[in-house]
């Protein structure tokens, strides 16, 4: 078991999961169109579904103490599963085996937080059921303007290279770019206090700030698609348009259940959005 799910199962363990008092005050968009209805598939006699996914991307995939698998996408597939009442399987995989596999028909379907940019032609995905926001964070407590020209002449730290640090020169043209080599690195800085601010994916950001206390986000999220993706969706074979019409009926039966928001909750105790 990686370290990092280690820390997870020792925080899941602790309780540390959102309760109903909280979960007010967190922010979850929607992510089925009310205008856009997903026809219910037909009824079968018996439906299998084969799930492949990985096991070493906490919270998403990870093992648990009891060495099975569990995390946020675990959850999914499983209400995916009792909301066609289909017959399933969750079966990990090298991360780099997970198209592979796919391709072999050895699952029908990845719940493994791949973006269609990573698979190219090689699967075709479902809407999204979570999305990869961009944010700011700052020493707790502090007022700091998260707009364009609220950030002009401030100190931004960003992981240097890459499409977080390409955003931020962009779009905020008059902040002070501070690269670094490394996440940790960008943060220890702003809890520090050697920047104004710390930029870069809010999932990421999300699970450092609850293992390490002293920061919180500052202004909302950034979803530009060209920079940041277009959302994280379940991936299947290119000709199996049938299947990925199931598992978009059943996602959106689940975010309109409010199930989607019982995992993001559960999973996420600093909200990304």
């Amino acid at each position: 078991m990686t370290a990092i799910a280690l820390i997870f199962n020792v925080f899941l363990a602790s309780g540390c999961i959102f309760g109903s008092a909280r979960a007010q005050d967190v922010f979850l968009p929607a992510f089925s169109d009310p205008h856009r209805r997903v026809q219910a598939p037909p009824a079968q006699d018996k439906q299998n579904l084969r799930f492949l996914t990985s096991d070493d991307y906490p919270p998403f995939e990870f093992v648990d103490p009891q060495g099975a698998l569990a995390g946020f996408n675990i959850e999914v597939a499983k209400a995916i599963c009792e909301q066609l009442q289909a017959t399933c399987t969750i079966q990990p995989r090298r991360w780099d085996n997970l198209l592979d596999a796919l391709a072999a028909k050895e699952g029908d379907a990845l719940i493994a937080s791949i973006k269609p940019a990573a698979a190219g032609n090689r699967a075709i995905f479902t809407e999204p059921y979570y999305f990869t926001p961009a944010r700011f964070a700052a020493p707790a407590g502090d007022s700091l303007d998260a707009r364009p020209e609220g950030l002009a002449d401030k100190k931004i730290g960003v992981e240097a290279g890459g499409a977080h640090e390409a955003f931020l020169r962009k779009f905020f043209p008059r902040a002070v770019v501070v690269p670094f080599d490394s996440r940790e690195k960008m943060m220890r800085a702003v809890l520090e206090k050697q920047v104004d601010a710390g930029f870069g994916d809010a999932i990421s950001l999300s699970l450092w700030m609850n293992e390490t206390p002293g920061c919180a986000f500052v202004g909302g999220d950034w979803l530009e698609p060209a920079y940041f993706g277009e959302g994280v969706g379940i991936g299947v074979r290119p000709d199996d348009r049938e299947t990925r019409r199931r598992l978009n009926w059943a996602l959106q039966k689940l975010d309109e259940s409010g199930k989607l928001t019982e995992f993001y909750l559960k999973y996420f105790p600093v909200g990304i959005y």
